[in-house]
């Protein structure tokens, strides 16, 4: 919410400063997020006027100019090189010391070609105020000399930006703002009434409403014989310091009325009406074009305004182009209205419009202001326009909003910490408009005002359905009392100033600490650690990524589809981070750095709701090395990755096994599922399917997997034993065994290590051969086994035994013959 303080000033009598009001504003909740002070930069420079310009003597270009500068520099010679500069012309002087912000320099006195210059005569442009590059900048005739240029061009107004919580729709006011000021002893709130306009004709439109659920009370007057032209200067200037563009008088007292009083108006082009009755009622399907060019579709929960045509306003939020005002207008029909808050959001966000209207609207306005607003709003307009007005005509009734709250004076200080005076307490609460219903010396009961939507107001409880009903209605009756008490502690603590509050630690919730990190946690910390210790870089990426790249990767539920995204290409929650992994690839790789290791721990979103996943991903080479050189990344680094990922995730690496049927976004014979048991899938590895790679454009090879840590079993908790270590010497041998080749190598491991438990420590596989010395359809599969004695060191017929029984699981379980 932006103010200027001749704004604000009108509302509040008072001398503060800016620097005054803005340290009251933020020990009040207003924080100021902003000030603006043009006028502070252009204090030094001040009008003057040029007595004599004559011809430099040693320069052709320049001219020696006598200036009146008021005070101080009554007759002060300058050095000027603008064409324009000439005896009797109005001009803006900077003085010695003045630092210019269009050229960053500060004017020193001093010779410039042996002539004496005492200051220096400015353009706009080097004021920072314009493009002006015909000379310096020429006042009108008459103007008094020696003024602050400031004052004299009505730039001394400061401009204050603030910010507005949810609950303070009264503070999106000029006169909102005034009232907690003076509330705050900044001032004095200046008294407001609307001069009431009485109507001399029926009014050419009234109104109808079948949707009160969403507005239960609209107001509107005609106001005939108008010249909407281009409003006053003051009007302008004052809308521009806000940052408004004036349109026409019309609509900017519409604008000024929103951030004056926080009251949204709207005026519809009478003319341009189908019809004599506006209707306030629910969309059906039609589409409008609002006032800023775009096309929305109404759908039976927007509030809209319709005429004979259609609808001709999605209601308060934004007006449709098709009635809008213009220089032609000369009937205008007012309309003010209350809106329901919920309603407005969920239509601006539905549509994706905001405004100044819906801004404020679904914060709660002032619900007993209509009448006056609209009165003000039709006198201003027949000020600045011309015209009469008609009798005023509405449809719905004024809300209830009349309400009470209490506030018992102990609490003020065992729930804010803070020890105020009953009739301290009291007066701040009158001061910002609450009427005192009753008082004693124990509480207060007050009326709260009706710009305050905020206080007191019904709340909806989620209760026990098996609660009894007259156990609920006394909880809620609790609730509404205590919620509205604090509401008012609030008030008056924030009157006192939030510094004025002491600090107050949290208790501790235990003696002992809690577990830093949970064993999820933990998980999650081990897992980043030793995948960057593989040489992975982490990234984080948006959990929304676009419906096209999402659907190469798995499923996309509509359900997971953005109906109002934050970009085109951010429309669909990512069924895994790889998407954005593979993004990062390509990304990087149109930029020349293809070599990339990249891992993120994120979530995924699917039909089963919410996952995380640990997803890595490789692209290109690997380092050069000496001895080693670089060759490209291929699937078994993608399997070392995400084997480690598990394994100190907690997994058990003997119950994992492989399979052949890792998810499409994969190579399908290049890939795999890593599993514990038949079941429970643990992740996914390969080499990324070429035809994905080639729709992003992607000439390199890339590997990744996906990994989902969180459904490791958790391992039994058991008393550690000591490690039983043997004192005797492991022994490896090594075999070469001749398999089908649709046998997978891990079904021959396990069989190998099935063997002989006690003394088969390790087993590996170190080779994979297919040629011509192997059968066709099968392929040769080296494996190491590490023998580890227990009792007593082996004779070579214990170990010939143990190799026995190898060769013999082998067979038996994978049809394996050793290779000779």
């Amino acid at each position: 919410m932006k103010f200027s303080l001749s704004w604000l000033r009108e509302h509040l009598e008072t001398t503060a400063t800016v620097e005054e009001i803005c340290a009251r504003l933020n020990t009040i909740g207003l924080e100021v997020e902003g000030v603006e002070d043009r006028g502070a930069v252009l204090a030094p420079f001040r009008t003057a006027r040029i007595l004599s310009a004559e011809q430099h003597p040693n320069a052709d270009r320049l001219r020696v100019c006598q200036v009146d500068a008021g005070e101080g520099f009554e007759r002060v010679q300058v050095v000027c090189g603008a064409p324009n500069a000439r005896a009797g012309l109005s001009v803006i002087f900077a003085p010695p010391g003045t630092w210019i912000p269009g050229s960053d320099i500060t004017i020193k006195a001093g010779k410039i070609r042996g002539e004496t210059s005492g200051g220096m005569l400015c353009s706009l442009r080097e004021l920072g105020l314009g493009q002006e590059t015909g000379g310096i900048a020429e006042l009108p005739d008459g103007t008094v000399v020696g003024q602050s240029y400031a004052l004299f061009a009505d730039m001394d107004d400061p401009v204050i930006e603030i910010a507005i919580t949810p609950n303070r729709g009264d503070a999106l006011a000029t006169r909102g703002i005034a009232r907690d000021l003076a509330a705050a002893g900044m001032g004095e709130l200046r008294p407001w009434l609307a001069e009431t306009v009485e109507g001399t004709f029926a009014s050419a439109l009234t109104w109808a409403d079948t949707f009160p659920e969403a507005c239960p009370w609209v107001l509107g007057r005609t106001i005939r014989g108008v010249r909407n032209g281009p409003s006053p200067e003051w009007l302008q200037r004052r809308l521009e310091s806000v940052g408004l563009r004036p349109i026409s008088a019309l609509v900017d007292i519409t604008n000024y009325f929103a951030f004056d009083l926080g009251r949204p108006l709207h005026v519809f082009d009478v003319a341009k009406v189908g019809g004599n009755v506006l209707t306030v009622c629910r969309g059906a399907g039609e589409t409008l074009r609002t006032l800023d060019g775009g096309e929305h579709v109404m759908t039976v929960d927007d509030c809209v305004i319709a005429d004979a045509n259609g609808v001709q306003s999605l209601a308060g939020i934004m007006g449709g182009e098709a009635t809008g005002v213009s220089e032609t207008t000369t009937d205008v029909f007012v309309e003010c209205a209350l809106f329901e808050p919920v309603h407005i959001a969920l239509s601006g966000r539905r549509h994706n419009l905001h405004s100044d209207a819906r801004q404020r609207f679904e914060r709660g306005v002032d619900q007993a202001l209509p009448p006056a607003a609209l009165e003000a709003a039709t006198r201003m307009i027949i000020d600045l326009c011309g015209g009469e007005a008609s009798e005023v005509v509405s449809a719905g009734a004024p809300p209830a909003w009349q309400r009470d709250a209490r506030l018992r004076f102990e609490r003020i200080a065992t729930l804010g910490g803070l020890t105020v005076a009953p009739d301290v307490a009291v007066t701040s609460l009158e001061r910002l408009g609450f009427d005192v219903r009753s008082r004693d010396a124990q509480q207060v009961v007050v009326g709260v005002p009706s710009w305050r939507n905020d206080i007191a107001t019904p709340i909806v409880l989620d209760q026990a359905r098996d609660l009894p009903p007259e156990q609920a209605e006394r909880a809620a009756q609790g609730v509404r009392a205590v919620d509205a008490e604090v509401d008012l502690i609030e008030e008056v603590l924030r009157l006192q100033g939030m510094d004025a509050i002491p600090a107050v630690s949290l208790p501790p919730l235990s003696a002992v600490p809690v577990a830093a990190l949970t064993s999820a946690q933990a998980r999650v910390a081990a897992t980043r650690r030793q995948l960057a210790a593989r040489g992975l870089l982490e990234t984080v990426g948006f959990s929304f990524v676009s419906y096209e790249q999402a659907s190469a990767f798995g499923e996309t539920p509509e359900s997971l589809r953005l109906l109002n995204p934050i970009a085109v290409d951010l429309d669909q929650m990512r069924p895994t981070p790889l998407v954005n992994l593979l993004n990062a690839v390509h990304h990087n790789a149109a930029r020349g750095y293809p070599d990339l290791g990249l891992f993120e721990i994120g979530a995924g979103f699917g039909a089963g709701g919410q996952r995380q996943i640990v997803a890595g991903i490789r692209s290109g080479h690997s380092p050069r090395l000496p001895a080693h050189p670089a060759t490209p990344v291929d699937l078994w680094a993608a399997k070392a990755d995400i084997l480690e990922a598990l394994r100190v995730a907690g997994a058990s690496m003997e119950g994992l096994s492989i399979t052949a049927d890792a998810p499409s976004h994969y190579h399908p014979g290049r890939s795999g599922t890593v599993r514990q048991g038949p079941r429970l899938v643990l992740g996914y590895f390969g080499q990324v399917h070429p035809a994905l790679l080639a729709e992003r454009g992607i000439d390199l090879p890339v590997v990744g997997f996906e990994a989902f840590i969180e459904d490791v079993p958790e391992p039994k908790r058991r008393r550690r034993a000591p490690p039983n270590l043997s004192p005797f010497q492991p022994l490896h041998r090594d075999f070469a065994f001749i398999v089908a080749r649709d046998v997978p190598a891990e079904q021959l491991l396990r069989a190998v290590r099935g063997a002989e438990r006690n003394l088969i420590s390790a087993v590996s596989l170190f080779d994979v051969y297919e040629g011509d010395k192997i059968p066709e359809g099968h392929k040769s599969l080296g494996i190491e086994i590490t023998i580890q004695p227990v009792e007593r060191n082996m004779t070579d017929a214990d170990i010939e035994a143990v190799c026995a029984r190898v060769i013999a699981a082998a067979k038996k379980t994978c049809n394996a013959d050793l290779r000779g």
